[in-house]
């Protein structure tokens, strides 16, 4: 019996030396196994209890607040580009390119000055009337054509240092001409001209008036700021020769012409073409610059246009 007892001893030793083997070969194994596997880091912040909501809302309001501070940098810029456009307008009104600028003034300012000067020169300037008597001749092309030069004429004695009092004379209310003004130029019926049906003849003393056509033997050397310069408000593609001239001899009138020929000669051109008859508005332009410079060369250059066929005698090319 006692034999027996020991053998089931070392039986039972037997069996647990060999399943503490086994098991240090399965820990050997699982820790080989562990050393090849990567090592995954987990970060915790015990300091952070924010839920996850809260975190989404925080991150959202960031994001918002990094869209709005881009926003303002760009509105700041471009009221910055706005301010320097705005300087620079300013010194090129100026007419001042260093950048030392005279006193600017407000549109409103500007305006009313223009209005002061344009009501001055209708009492101290010299005076220019537009004969509109002759317009029922015309066709509608021609009458649209000179409703423009109307125009031009106006907005070159807006521009001018020192302008004409401007008159517009024969000019009938329900006529043509008076529609096509209208309806071409912008604020017509606020033109600081005066405007009447009545004729130059009733209007202004005989002796103060001068009709300027192209076919009189009279040079105008000067303007005299006391007399009354007459245009023919006529645009004639019929090209019917001295309509003005005759309508001017008939009532006795004082004629001149622009001294075209005595300051200019005919250029060489393909179509041979050589014209002294010009626009109102072109008339007008070389009557203003002359004016204001007291230069006959200057203001033909700036009235007569290459068209014509003439260039200043120290411009002539062969």
């Amino acid at each position: 019996m006692m034999k027996c007892a020991e053998d089931n001893n070392h039986t039972n030793n037997t069996e647990l030396v060999d399943e503490a083997k086994n098991e240090e070969e399965s820990l050997e194994d699982e820790y080989t196994l562990l050393k090849h596997l990567p090592l995954i880091h987990i970060d915790v912040d015990p300091d952070k209890s924010v839920p996850p909501s809260h975190e989404n809302k925080a991150w959202c309001s960031r994001n918002v607040l990094r869209k709005q501070r881009h926003w303002e940098k760009i509105v700041a810029a471009k009221k910055s580009k706005r301010k320097q456009e705005k300087e620079r307008r300013k010194e090129k009104q100026s007419g001042d390119g260093t950048g030392t600028s005279k006193q600017q003034h407000s549109k409103k300012f500007l305006k009313a000055l223009t209005k002061e000067r344009l009501l001055e020169a209708k009492d101290s300037g010299p005076r220019l009337c537009i004969d509109l008597s002759m317009t029922d001749h015309m066709s509608k092309k021609e009458t649209s054509r000179l409703a423009a030069q109307i125009r031009r004429l106006y907005g070159s004695n807006k521009r001018a240092a020192k302008p004409f009092g401007i008159y517009l004379t024969g000019f009938v209310e329900s006529g043509l001409l008076y529609d096509e003004c209208v309806r071409m130029n912008d604020g017509f019926l606020h033109y600081l001209v005066e405007s009447t049906e009545t004729s130059f003849l009733s209007l202004f003393p005989f002796e103060t008036i001068i009709y300027l056509t192209p076919d009189s033997d009279n040079v105008l050397e000067d303007i005299d700021p006391y007399k009354v310069y007459v245009l023919g408000g006529l645009v004639d593609e019929s090209v019917q020769k001295k309509v003005t001239y005759h309508k001017a001899k008939e009532n006795g009138l004082q004629t001149a012409r622009l001294p075209i020929k005595e300051y200019m000669v005919k250029n060489i051109n393909i179509k041979n073409f050589h014209s002294e008859i010009l626009a109102i508005n072109q008339v007008f332009d070389v009557l203003c610059t002359y004016h204001g410079t007291h230069s006959w060369p200057e203001a033909l250059k700036a009235g007569v246009s290459p068209g014509k066929g003439f260039v200043l005698r120290d411009e002539i090319t062969l």
